[in-house]
């Protein structure tokens, strides 16, 4: 891949130099000091990842993140000194398309490298997507106190456009959220609170024997596939390990098709690959409805691209019109 650095402390940009060339088969694009720069550049030359910074001179990072996402978009890695020290803007910079954080690595006096494996391993999973992309079951829950369910998968973009879909949805009414964002395992605590921060609603990581209840809004919280069991509770399976994307989104609409014995609604967000085509399929066959965002409003729009082409999606909205379509069916179901 070439690999596009933004970095105003000259030590992180030269850190992050040495690992890009340790790694084979990636090279430097370019470099920039400030947000501004790299959104030119980017317009320039669109590199393959760009490696952002997240407090910078004149523009930050989740803003610049925003405008490459605009005119030139790309996939985008925020590196930054502290990730647990900027979760707000980390989660903005996830929300405008970034798919990942990792903290920058250091050097050290004697030339030795901290925090370098981490970068590389970031770097590894991206040009994987880039070139692509257990409990005691308990006793099933009566059906009669089964709520309507509305399951959400999500990638890049995803945070932003959940805000979106979840503020509008009303506080009392019998319907569970379940939501897939592809998100690392050490930032899916921090998404749930920043969404629920934002939007003003109780949202928690789902926790392995969780029934869906209504009022819940439950995010996939590990980097094992979110299933849901025979006793509909909800699991974590590392199975099927062949499947890269993990949450997996067609992994945990499969298993909804397969153990909810009523349909509810389906959401394809903005997204990088084809994950959650199939799963959508198989839920709209079962007499689900599904949604598909548009193009326009997607940062990414592979996933619900990729849903549409496969005949999943009954219909495809932008992101302002999908609450109000999720609340006429659940209402009208």
């Amino acid at each position: 891949m070439r690999i596009a650095i933004v970095n105003d402390m000259r030590a992180a940009s030269e850190a992050l130099r040495r690992v890009v060339d340790s790694l084979p088969g990636h090279e430097i694009a370019w470099t920039a000091a400030n947000g501004v720069e790299a959104v030119a550049k980017a317009r320039q030359d669109r590199p393959d990842l760009i490696l952002m910074d997240l407090l910078m001179p004149h523009l930050d990072g989740a803003e610049a993140t925003r405008q490459i996402m605009a005119v030139a978009p790309c996939a985008i890695l925020v590196v930054t000194a502290t990730v647990s020290g900027n979760m707000p803007l980390v989660y903005d910079a996830m929300g405008h398309g970034a798919l990942d954080a990792v903290d920058t690595p250091t050097l050290g006096l004697g030339g030795e490298m901290g925090g370098a494996r981490a970068l590389a391993e970031k770097i590894g999973i991206i040009a994987r997507i880039v070139g692509s992309t257990r409990v005691t079951p308990k006793r099933p829950a009566p059906q009669a106190s089964l709520p309507r369910l509305l399951v959400v998968g999500a990638s890049t973009g995803g945070p932003k456009a959940l805000c979106d879909l979840v503020m509008p949805l009303p506080h009392d009414w019998n319907v569970a959220v379940v939501i897939v964002q592809h998100v690392d395992v050490t930032f899916a605590a921090g998404l749930a609170t920043w969404l629920g921060d934002r939007t003003g609603r109780p949202v928690r990581v789902a926790s392995a024997g969780d029934v869906p209840k209504a009022g819940d809004i439950l995010i996939a919280g590990t980097n094992d596939h979110l299933v849901l069991t025979p006793q509909r509770t909800l699991e974590y399976r590392v199975e099927p390990k062949q499947i890269f994307f993990r949450p997996s989104v067609d992994v945990f609409f499969e298993s909804v098709a397969a153990h909810w014995p009523q349909p509810g609604t389906a959401v394809v967000l903005t997204g990088m690959g084809r994950d959650g085509a199939l799963g959508l399929l198989t839920l709209r066959q079962k007499g689900w409805h599904t949604i598909a965002q548009d193009e326009a409003t997607s940062v990414v729009w592979s996933m619900p691209k990729a849903a549409i082409e496969a005949g999943a999606a009954a219909e495809v909205l932008p992101i302002g019109r999908i609450p109000a379509a999720v609340i006429d069916h659940a209402m009208r179901g």
